[in-house]
């Protein structure tokens, strides 16, 4: 097991299964230096573990949960085109969408779920530049989205 995983585990995490598309897309691909996930749903063993608007019928404690599980999917997507995570140089970019309540404006706080699960994985490779992005609907009502951009050693 890679160190990235031993830190993992450390953390009472298992790195799952790569999520299968929902369409025509792959979980991830590799562009030079770079790998660039598609947006992870929050699936745990093939089902959403909620569903609904952050705001409503999804609490932003829980939403913040749920993008740490997008986090963890992104990551065994990066693994599926690298092989190893050990060859994450940093994570450049994370990008997150949350299903929102008319009134919810707390977008940032959930993505924190996703940021702060890289950065406690990574340390200072997990440091990135993000947007938090408040949205209609996602795919399968899903209440948050969350895809990375990686940079990779050769």
């Amino acid at each position: 097991m890679s160190a990235v995983e031993d830190k993992i585990a450390e953390l009472g995490l298992k790195l799952p299964q790569v999520v299968p598309p929902l369409a025509a897309y792959q979980p991830a691909v590799r562009s030079g230096a770079y790998v660039f996930t598609s947006g992870q749903l929050p699936m745990v063993d093939g089902a959403l573990p909620a569903a609904g608007k952050v705001g409503a019928e999804v609490s932003p404690e829980q939403a913040k949960e749920l993008a740490a599980t997008c986090a963890l999917n992104a990551l065994a997507a990066v693994k599926s085109v690298t092989g190893d995570l050990d060859r994450i140089q940093r994570v450049v970019k994370v990008v997150g969408f949350v299903a929102s309540a008319p009134d919810f404006t707390g977008q940032p706080g959930v993505i924190n779920g996703a940021s702060e699960l890289l950065g406690e994985i990574l340390g200072d490779k997990g440091v990135h530049a993000r947007s938090a992005v408040g949205v209609a609907v996602l795919p399968l009502d899903a209440p948050v989205e969350v895809e990375i951009q990686v940079e990779i050693a050769e």
